[in-house]
C-alpha cells in the first residue's frame, strides 16, 4: 500500500510538469529562439532537471503524508498551492508571453516553495532537504525569467 502511495506522490508533480510541458510546447520552441540571459542552460537540460526535481518533490510530499502530525495538512496544502503556481507559471510565461507577470508570479511561487520547505522542516527534515534544490532552481529560474523580460520587451 505504501509503494502505491509513494508512486502517487511522485506522479502528481511529474504529471503536472508533463501536462504543463505539453500545453506550452509551442511557446518553448519560440522561447529557445529568443535572446537569452547569460548562464542560460541548453534546452535539453530543462526536462532533465525538472524530472529530477519533481521526483524529489514527490518523495518529500510522501514523507510528510506519512507523518503522524496534524501539521501535515497545512504543509501539504502549501505544497499543493505551490504546485498549482508552478503549473500556471509555464502558461503565463510560454503561452501568454507575459514575462513581467510571469516574474512576479514566480516570486510568489518562490515564497510558497519556501513556506512549504519550512513547514516540511518542522515535520520531517529530510523531506525539507529534498525541497532545497527546487527552491534553488526556482531562484535561478527567476534570474532567467527576469533576464528574458529585460532582453525582450
Amino acid at each position: 500500500m505504501q509503494n502505491k502511495t509513494l508512486m502517487k506522490c511522485i506522479l502528481l508533480p511529474l504529471l503536472t510538469g508533463a501536462v504543463s510541458g505539453f500545453l506550452t510546447r509551442n511557446g518553448m520552441r519560440e522561447f529557445m529562439q529568443m535572446p537569452q540571459p547569460a548562464l542560460s542552460p541548453p534546452s535539453w537540460a530543462f526536462p532533465i532537471v525538472w524530472t529530477i526535481l519533481y521526483v524529489m518533490m514527490g518523495i518529500a510530499s510522501y514523507e510528510i503524508l506519512l507523518s503522524e502530525t496534524t501539521e501535515k495538512v497545512s504543509a501539504l496544502s502549501v505544497y499543493g498551492t505551490q504546485l498549482i503556481f508552478n503549473f500556471c507559471w509555464s502558461l503565463i510565461f510560454f503561452c501568454l508571453k507575459n514575462y513581467l507577470l510571469a516574474f512576479v508570479w514566480l516570486i510568489a511561487m518562490w515564497g510558497l516553495i519556501l513556506a512549504a520547505t519550512v513547514k516540511f522542516w518542522k515535520i520531517h527534515r529530510q523531506a525539507a532537504l529534498l525541497m532545497v534544490p527546487y527552491l534553488l532552481w526556482t531562484t535561478f529560474a527567476a534570474y532567467l525569467n527576469f533576464g528574458v523580460y529585460a532582453m525582450n520587451r
